[in-house]
C-alpha cells in the first residue's frame, strides 16, 4: 500500500467513525476529512468499504443493536 492509498483509508475510516459517533450525514463528515467534492467523497467510500457511507453507517447500526 503506497502512503497515499494509506492516507486515503485513514481519512475514509475518520469519516465512518464520524458518521456513527457524531451523527454526521456522508457530505459533512467527507468536508471534515478533507474532501471537497460530496459526491467524490462517496465514490471513495464505496470503493473502499463496498456501499454508499449511509447505507454503510446504517447497516453498522443495526449490528451494532442486534
Amino acid at each position: 500500500m503506497s502512503p497515499l492509498q494509506f492516507q486515503k483509508q485513514l481519512r475514509l475510516q475518520e469519516a465512518r467513525r464520524l458518521m456513527l459517533s457524531e451523527d454526521l450525514d456522508a457530505a459533512e463528515a467527507g468536508y471534515r476529512v478533507g474532501y471537497d467534492d460530496a459526491s467524490h467523497f462517496s465514490r471513495e467510500y464505496k470503493r473502499h468499504f463496498g456501499e454508499p457511507p449511509m447505507r454503510d453507517v446504517e447497516r453498522l447500526r443495526e449490528l451494532a443493536t442486534a
